[in-house]
């Protein structure tokens, strides 16, 4: 069983280091980089603020 287990571990990582097509990733961060600024027009001013605060309280709230 325990060499199963580690065929599996091996598969899975090697599944996801391996390397990507340049042009999938290269689309996938030009959206990704679309989407925050069309979400946040999108957003009222009330929205945005509030977005914001709830960040902050969890940035000074983490213990450690």
């Amino acid at each position: 069983m325990r060499r199963d287990l580690n065929k599996l571990a091996h598969s899975i990582v090697s599944h996801a280091t391996r390397e990507k097509n340049p042009a999938a990733v290269a689309l996938g961060r030009l959206g990704g980089l679309r989407g925050g600024k069309a979400r946040a027009k999108k957003l009222s001013p009330i929205e945005r603020s509030k977005i914001a605060r709830d960040a902050a309280l969890k940035r000074w709230n983490r213990k450690g």
